[in-house]
């Protein structure tokens, strides 16, 4: 009887171990939590927009660059109809 009490006590703290290295607790405190889950999901929620911002911005800019290196080698029906492409982003712009 004593063997199994000191196995099972055994069990018991490896399990516990498992369960604190996991954050388990934290996860827990976080379910219970209705402020908790708003705030971080705001927080998270205005980074993504920063971020989705930043990126269209880079990227679009990108796209307009290469459009103009486009026009400026002068291929002569791509170049008219992305000239007028450019032309619009830019007046867009001002």
């Amino acid at each position: 009887m004593f063997k199994l009490k000191k196995v099972l006590n055994k069990n018991i703290e490896n399990l516990l171990e498992s369960l604190q290295r996991s954050n388990i607790e934290e996860i827990l405190y976080l379910m219970g939590s209705k402020k908790e889950i708003a705030k971080r999901n705001f927080i998270a929620g205005i980074f993504r927009g920063i971020g989705i911002g930043i990126g269209v911005t880079i990227i679009s800019a990108l796209i307009i660059y290469l459009l103009q290196k486009i026009v400026r080698w002068n291929l002569p029906i791509i170049g008219k109809y992305i000239h007028d492409i450019v032309e619009i982003v830019e007046a867009m712009n001002k």
